[in-house]
Parts: structure tokens; sequence; C-alpha cells
């Protein structure tokens, strides 16, 4: 079978198409899946890069969807035939946070899915949402996730709440398309004007362009009558938290979801504090959190947003895009 592996220590160029042998039939409690797409996030760009260490050879990508080939003895969740999407924390199945690494995540500590074929405990996979694309489905694992437990299940988000977005990658998108398919109020900021048109025709209430509206927790302040929002999805991290808390109302959520400006860096405490906010750091969710997200877009039609399309093989020239920021959604890789 087809794979990519990664030599250590990083960097597109050591990114390589290898022949792999088949895996095989599942054991007990396994399954059998035919690849046939995955999607780029920044923690995929970190590990390509060389800026999160992972093992030599290793097989990237935390995002799959495809078919069941084959069940193993004792899987009850999956036929042969159905459509599937990988899990980020293959071991965190419900309750609360459980892992605190990226030990097992696929195309971190462990090999990931950028390959044809691979077998796996049935745990680290849901069923697809019914009439979704694989592509489609791949944009789930990390991004869509991530999103989904931002607002839904730490935010507890209802209608007529505003939602502030940063910028237009994969997260934000899905964060704008839940927000608005439950009845919110959505603010999305980038610095680009084609994009902030792109995300009006998504449905976005109000957009700011952070390059001519640097301090832009004023004017967010100013559209929302001086209250400021009830939930932010961060994702610039230690350069942007600053005006997120003041752009947050008193009382208000904010999930810390991404560090584009950076790993470390002060933060205004006594405003935080003051302001009785609930900063929240999370990466993705559990296996029951991404059930409970197929469900909801079964039930609203949403459908994720795809920037572009590559093969497999080609997969140092997505990241090269992602890298260059020039994407809106989700880039992902057909095979």
């Amino acid at each position: 079978m087809k794979a990519i592996r990664l030599a250590a220590p990083g960097g597109l160029s050591n990114l390589a198409l290898a022949e792999l042998p088949d895996p095989g039939a599942p054991g007990p409690g396994q399954i059998r899946v035919r690849l046939h797409a995955s999607s780029l996030n920044y923690h995929d760009l970190a590990v390509a890069l060389g800026m999160i260490p992972t093992a030599d050879g290793r097989i990237p990508m935390s995002d799959g969807a495809g078919v069941v080939e084959a069940v193993g003895e004792g899987v009850e969740d999956f036929a042969v035939g159905d459509a599937v999407v990988s899990t980020f924390f293959p071991h965190w199945l419900d309750g609360p946070p459980a892992v605190g690494d990226f030990a097992t995540v696929p195309g971190d500590g462990v090999d990931g899915y950028a390959r044809e074929i691979v077998l796996a405990p049935a745990q680290a996979f849901t069923r697809a949402p019914k009439g979704y694309s694989h592509a489609q489905a791949a944009t789930l694992t990390t991004a869509g996730l991530t999103a989904w437990r931002a607002l839904v299940v730490e935010g507890a988000l209802k209608a007529g709440d505003t939602v502030l977005v940063q910028g237009t990658g994969g997260v934000s998108i899905f964060a704008l398309q839940f927000a608005k398919a439950m009845g919110a109020r959505v603010i999305a900021t980038s610095s680009s004007d084609e994009k902030l048109e792109r995300v009006r025709a998504l449905g976005a209430d109000h957009t700011l362009n952070y390059r001519r509206e640097p301090e832009w927790a004023r004017a967010v302040l100013d559209l929302t009558g001086g209250r400021g929002v009830d939930h932010v999805i961060e994702v610039g991290g230690p350069a942007t938290l600053p005006q997120t808390i003041r752009a947050c109302r008193i009382g208000g959520h904010i999930a810390l979801i991404g560090i584009l400006t950076g790993m470390e860096g002060p933060i205004p405490t006594v405003e935080l504090m003051s302001r009785q906010q609930r900063l929240t750091g999370l990466i993705v969710g559990s296996r029951a959190h991404q059930r409970d997200m197929v469900a909801a877009i079964e039930a609203t039609g949403i459908a994720p947003v795809i920037d572009r399309s590559f093969a497999l093989e080609a997969i140092a020239e997505a990241f090269a895009l992602q890298q260059a920021g020039a994407h809106f959604g989700k880039i992902v890789l057909a095979f």
C-alpha cells in the first residue's frame, strides 16, 4: 500500500512516498479501513516541519476517513461498507478530558492516516455523517470537533449568543457554521477583505479587518453595545489574547485552541479576573463528543468548506499552501 513517511528531524522536503506491506486482516476488536481522505491541521503542519518532534519514519496526519473493509471478532459498532471517520484521541471515549499529551494521537505519537489502509481498534473511528464525501468527513476529526467542543460542550452555546471567530481557518469556519445553525450571531476577523466577503456569504453578521483595526476589541464592543461577545474562538494565542479578553463580555467564555502567534506570552490576568471570564484551554474532544457532532451535522445539513484537494503524493505542496495562509476553510488529501 502507498503511504507517506516523514524523515526526522522534519521539514517538507523530508516527506516521502513509500510502499508498505498490506496490514492484513483485523484482529479481535479491530476494523480494517480503506482510507480515502485526510485533512490538514496546524498540528499536522507543526509535525511535518519538525516543530513537534516525532519518530523517524512517522506516517503523518491525524485525520482519516474511508470505508470499513473488514471487522474483527467482537466488533458490533461497524459493518463492512460503513463510511467512517477517525478520532483524534483513540482512547478518550467519554467523560472529562483524560489525555494531556499527543502520545496516542495519530500522526504524532503513533502512525497516522497518510496511507491507503489501516488496522485500528474500532473505538478509533465513528460513523461519518450520512451523505458526506470522504473528503468532507476527513475535515471533522480535528477542526470540526474542536469547534463543536469549544462552543457546544464547553461554551453551552444557545440561540441569541454572540460568537467571535478569529481568522478563516478550518476551526473558525466550522465555529461560524455551528454558531449560525444554532441561532447565534457571529463576528469574524481576518486580515483579508476578500476572505471577509466570503465569511459574510456564510452568514457572519459582522466582519473586522484586524490589520486596519489593530485595536479590534473596541470595534467588537461597539458592535455589541459595549457588552462584548459571549464566546471567543481564540486561535492566535499570546499576541491576540489581550484583545480577546477585552472583547469578551463579563462572565463570557474564551476557548483557547490555537498558538498561531507563539507558544507562550504574558496574559493580562487582572483584566481576565476582573471580567470574571472563563478561559478554557482545549484540544479537540472525545469519541462521544464526535458522535454527538455527527448527529448534529446530520440534523442541520452543515457542509464543510474545502479550499483545495491534493493527491496523497502531493502532501508537501498541500502543506506549503497551508503554511502560506492562502487557504479558506480546509485543505484535504484525497486518495
